[in-house]
This record gives C-alpha cells, sequence and structure tokens, in this order.
C-alpha cells in the first residue's frame, strides 16, 4: 500500500509494503472492531469489510472474517492488495464470504459486493510513509466509506502483543485505542513504538501523547501493588486514575481485554 497519486484505470494507487505477516497478529484489533462497530455490521443488508493491504499471506484476512461473523453473520470480506503476485497466492483461499481483489487506497470491491464498504481495517500499511502523507490518505479511504463506516488504521509488533489504532469516520478521527498483551508489559510507554504514524513522532515533550503516555506510566506505577492479584488488574486500576484527566471513551469491560480507548482531540498533534 502507499503514498497517494492521482489513479489511473491501470495503476492503483500506492505502492507494496513489505508484506510482513504472522497468523493471529491482529487479534487485538479485530476483537476491537468486533465489539465497537459490530452493531453497524449487523444493521447493514449486505456488509463488507476491507482488509486493506493484508502482506504476503492472506491469514489476516481469514481470521477477519472468522471473528466478524460471531459478531455479524451476514459480513462478507475483501483482502486488498497492491502487490499481484500476493493476490494470485490469495485466491485459492477464497470462499463464501472472503474474495481477494488489486488494489490500493482506491479500495476497489469485486463487482456485485456494492459500491462502498462498511470497514476498512489498515493495519501495518502506513508505516513507510512520511507523517504529512497520513492525513491525505485517512481521507481517501474514508471517502470510500458506506454510511456508519469506520477506518480502522493502526500498527502493532510482528506478533500482535502491542498495538496502537485510530478509528476515523468520513468526519475525521474519532479515537485512538492502546492494547497489549499485560503479562509482558513493563510499562503503558512501551506502546509508544506501535503509535501510528500519525503520532510515533510527536512522542515528545509539548505534545499531547507524550503526555498521555506519561501520565499512564505513573498511574501504572502507582497500581503497582494490584500486580500481586494479576497484570489485568493492575492496568484496570491505572486506567480508572486515568480516567481522572484524561477523556477516556470505554471502562473495565474493555480494560480487562488489555485495551484503554481515548478521544482523538485529546492526543492530536498539535499544530507548528
Amino acid at each position: 500500500m502507499a503514498a497517494v497519486r492521482t489513479p489511473s484505470p491501470t495503476r492503483p494507487v500506492g505502492s507494496a509494503t513489505r508484506g510482513t505477516t504472522n497468523p493471529n497478529r491482529l487479534r487485538r484489533m479485530d476483537r476491537w472492531i468486533a465489539a465497537v462497530h459490530g452493531p453497524v455490521l449487523r444493521r447493514a443488508t449486505a456488509p463488507v469489510a476491507v482488509d486493506l493491504g493484508y502482506g504476503a499471506a492472506p491469514w489476516t484476512a481469514v481470521e477477519l472474517l472468522e471473528r466478524l461473523r460471531t459478531a455479524a453473520p451476514r459480513v462478507g470480506v475483501v483482502g486488498i492488495e497492491i502487490d499481484p503476485d500476493r493476490v494470485a497466492a490469495a485466491r485459492p483461499y477464497r470462499r463464501e464470504g472472503l474474495d481477494f481483489a488489486h488494489g490500493g487506497f482506491e479500495v476497489p470491491l469485486p463487482a456485485g459486493l456494492g459500491p462502498r464498504p462498511h470497514l476498512i481495517r489498515a493495519a501495518n500499511v502506513l508505516r513507510q510513509y512520511d507523517e504529512a502523507e497520513v492525513g491525505a490518505v485517512w481521507r481517501r479511504l474514508c471517502d470510500r466509506l458506506a454510511p456508519g463506516g469506520l477506518l480502522v488504521e493502526g500498527t502493532c509488533d510482528e506478533i500482535g502483543r502491542r498495538h496502537v489504532w485510530v478509528a476515523l469516520t468520513p468526519d475525521g478521527p474519532r479515537t485512538v485505542t492502546f492494547a497489549a498483551r499485560l503479562g509482558g508489559l513493563d510499562r503503558p510507554s512501551d506502546l509508544a513504538e506501535r503509535l501510528p504514524k500519525a503520532l510515533i513522532h510527536r512522542n515528545v515533550p509539548g505534545e499531547p501523547v507524550h503526555a498521555f503516555l506519561r501520565d499512564f506510566d505513573r498511574a501504572w506505577a502507582a497500581a503497582a501493588p494490584y500486580a500481586a492479584l494479576s497484570a489485568r488488574q493492575r492496568w484496570i486500576r491505572a486506567c480508572a486514575a486515568l480516567r481522572a484527566g484524561w477523556p477516556l471513551t470505554d471502562g473495565p469491560r474493555r480494560w480487562r481485554q488489555g485495551e484503554v480507548t481515548v478521544r482523538w482531540e485529546a492526543l492530536a498533534p498539535r499544530t507548528g
């Protein structure tokens, strides 16, 4: 996937990523999408979700279908890749509800699926681009969404232990979610290395995301006595303390999953 260019009839918008992928890598993002966006997908007559830039193997698209169908049984998934060889390699995995297409940020859907997807998931796609390119990519992708649709864009490590993503609608970014395997987490700011491209270079003093992670580390340290119960209980207590100063959008049900979500405007980069 890639940098924004003027589209042509024969050339998709973008350029290929490294294609790194592993089974179960995006489980945290998928679990959140199913919980948060599941009601929209259930209400749609023929909901379509896109796994944009799925990589050298189709595992993440296959898993997205399985996980979304627990929340929305009628949903179909289309994996889209800009590398035609990756699309050809994925096509043996096609089945009812799962297809693959050659394309980029223009998000082409196979015939018969309707004009617009209800979900676009773009994981580990924008890491290779300049921060200045992100806004244009977000707008292009959001313009492809069906009414009520959601774009989820973010980054995780190679086996999905640490993940941060932004959720957007056509009106702009809404939330940022931090998710981790708590058993291996030393402190919440360890997630900084997985910040999406729009935020990763803003983790410096004076920027809101830096202040958020600083306060999260302080809350985590204060909750250290709860580690005797479990890392989960420590995370829940830290999130509860963090809510006193930051606009979190979720509560203990999601915190128990090793997640916490904050409103975008609280973390948005400062201009200039």
